[in-house]
């Protein structure tokens, strides 16, 4: 009941259009009801005096407009059916992409991508689907089998006392069926977005793939999944296919009983064979509404689970916001103190605690430490990636839990391992962080950044266009215009996150240049592995199991012969 409360809202939205579809749909099928009237009227004539042409002939001309008339007006509503359907998915998708902007990454990280997917694209198309269906035919079978009754009760009342003794059993039938399917469609659903984020992972991921020679496993689990999918879906399939055949056969057994009832009464001269004629074509114009009813059922069932995923997620819970002190990081100058912090990702796994750092503006500060010490966290948390789970985290003294998300990463400007180029031109990717920028500023940035002559060197220059993950580029390029981003940015506050990682050694000698120069005057976080690139740093952090070991200068824990000293001397053995 709550996923047709979330559907209706969103139709409430186009209650003029859904009115109109319905009266469309009701002036078409009492209209199509009329013209078995018009037909036993004729035949009657026929009966009684056949020399009476110019009659028939106008009882045919009328049955011809009616039936083009019924044409436009089933037209219309299909139109009208068609816009309804598609502007709801389209607002529901775009309310779909909206949430995942302002979910945590906590739920990016636990819900595969390709499950997700699969609820915003391939679960709206089946609700896309089983909407339109229920427009088209679900409302007009209705209003046809109520309007058949009402024709059917002018002309015989003991005929359509039959039909209505007999119609529960119909509906009984589809009923019986089309509830047990809907948990069949629920799963089929599921294992549909296992087989989209098994797909995802293994086509992104197609060079590791190869690499480590785990096609075959990679096949296995496929095929593992795409056989769970092929027995449910079969499953559901069976199911849902009896009601169309198990309703029919009611209905055949609803038109016999029209046909001897009907017969009786003719013989009887209690009914004319032109109201016969009608009776038996209203028998056949009330049953079949029902097979596609049962039809709509089925589709429905399907569509109600798939869209019930879909608003699942549009449930989930969003990242708390606060606008306390909005507008006090405006001019920030990069003090920034993190007072009793601790945090975890899993509850009963604790991984940052009681954490204190205090840093002055300008500082250079170099985090190192073993492979999940906690390096990549404390950069989520001063990111507000995650939020603390106790204590605090303060730029020039405003706590960054009591401004926006927006207002805080502004002042930030991040270098990652991991690279993300958009499908778009080279300048395109490197103006994403300052759209107000100017060619020449870019251009200049790129300069700094040493990516300006690999650029020159592209088939369009800066106007060349790139794929979806820069496949053209290698990923020492890439890691490139990343950096480039950050240096037309030029904000307060700098994370390099192994940011030359892929970049050969003499390009990363200059690039360190030019991050010295752009970080002069900048509070800036740099977590590496290659402690050559964090000699220079005025604080060394050394983390271990999510606390500080060791604080200083680079002489100064050489000095102290502690840990860092340990991974300094592994690295420069000799």
């Amino acid at each position: 009941m709550n996923t047709y409360r979330y559907i209706f809202r969103y139709l409430k939205k186009r209650m003029p259009l859904v009115i109109a579809s319905i009266l469309f749909a009701l002036g078409s099928s009492l209209t199509a009801l009329y013209v078995p009237i018009i037909f036993g009227d004729a035949i009657d004539i026929l009966a009684e005096d056949g020399n009476r042409l110019e009659k028939i002939v106008y009882k045919l001309a009328l049955a011809g407009v009616i039936v083009l008339i019924t044409a436009l007006m089933q037209w219309l509503t299909a139109i009208i059916n068609n816009k309804i359907t598609y502007e709801v998915v389209k607002e529901i998708r775009n309310d779909v992409f909206v949430k995942l902007q302002k979910l945590p990454l906590g739920y990016l990280d636990i819900h595969p991508t390709g499950e997700i997917v699969s609820r915003m694209i391939s679960d709206t198309d089946t609700f896309a689907d089983g909407l339109l269906l229920g427009f088209t035919q679900g409302f007009t079978g209705i209003v046809t089998i109520i309007g058949t009754l009402i024709y059917m009760w002018s002309l015989s009342r003991v005929t359509t006392v039959v039909v209505v003794v007999v119609t529960p059993l119909s509906l009984f039938v589809a009923r019986f069926i089309a509830t047990r399917t809907h948990d069949l469609f629920i799963a089929q659903s599921k294992v549909r977005g296992e087989q989209t984020a098994i797909i995802d992972e293994m086509i992104g991921e197609e060079r590791t793939v190869k690499s480590l020679g785990y096609e075959k496993k990679a096949i296995e689990e496929f095929d593992e999944v795409n056989e769970r999918l092929g027995k449910i879906s079969l499953k559901a399939l069976f199911y849902s296919s009896l009601v169309n055949p198990s309703t029919r056969f009611v209905n055949s057994v609803v038109y016999a009983l029209v046909a001897l009832v009907g017969g009786f009464r003719a013989l009887s001269g209690l009914m004319s064979i032109g109201s016969l004629t009608a009776l038996l074509a209203y028998a056949t114009q009330y049953t079949k509404p029902f097979n596609e009813i049962s039809g709509v059922l089925t589709e429905l069932q399907n569509a109600v689970a798939c869209v019930s995923r879909v608003f699942e997620l549009l449930n989930e819970q969003e990242e708390a916001e606060c606008l306390d002190l909005a507008g006090q990081l405006k001019c920030v100058e990069g003090n920034i103190t993190i007072k009793d912090v601790a945090f975890s990702y899993v509850p009963e796994k604790p991984l940052i605690g009681d954490f204190d750092l205090n840093v002055q503006k300008g500082q250079t500060v170099a985090i190192v430490g073993p492979t999940g010490c906690g390096k990549t966290t404390l950069i989520n948390l001063l990111m507000r990636f995650y939020d603390v789970n106790g204590g605090s985290i303060c730029v020039d003294g405003v706590d960054i839990r009591k401004v926006s998300r927006h207002e805080l990463r502004s002042n930030f400007g991040m270098v990652l391992q991991d690279t993300w180029i958009m499908s778009g031109t080279v300048l395109d990717n490197i103006m994403l962080g300052r759209k107000n920028a100017t060619r020449e500023e870019a251009i200049e940035a790129a300069k700094a950044a040493h990516a300006h002559s690999f650029i020159r060197r592209l088939p369009k220059g800066y106007d060349t266009v790139l794929s979806e993950g820069g496949g053209e580029l290698s990923q020492g390029q890439k890691q490139l215009l990343c950096i480039t981003r950050v240096m037309l940015a030029l904000p307060p506050i700098l994370i390099l996150d192994e940011a030359t990682s892929s970049i050969d050694t003499r390009t990363e000698i200059r690039i360190q240049k030019a991050f010295h120069k752009l970080m002069e005057g900048r509070t800036s976080f740099i977590v590496a592995h290659r402690l050559s690139t964090i000699m220079d740093a005025d604080v060394i952090i050394v983390m271990k199991d999510g606390h500080i070991m060791e604080q200083g200068s680079h002489e100064e824990l050489l000095e102290k012969g502690g840990f860092y000293s340990e991974l300094f001397m592994s690295q420069f053995a000799g």
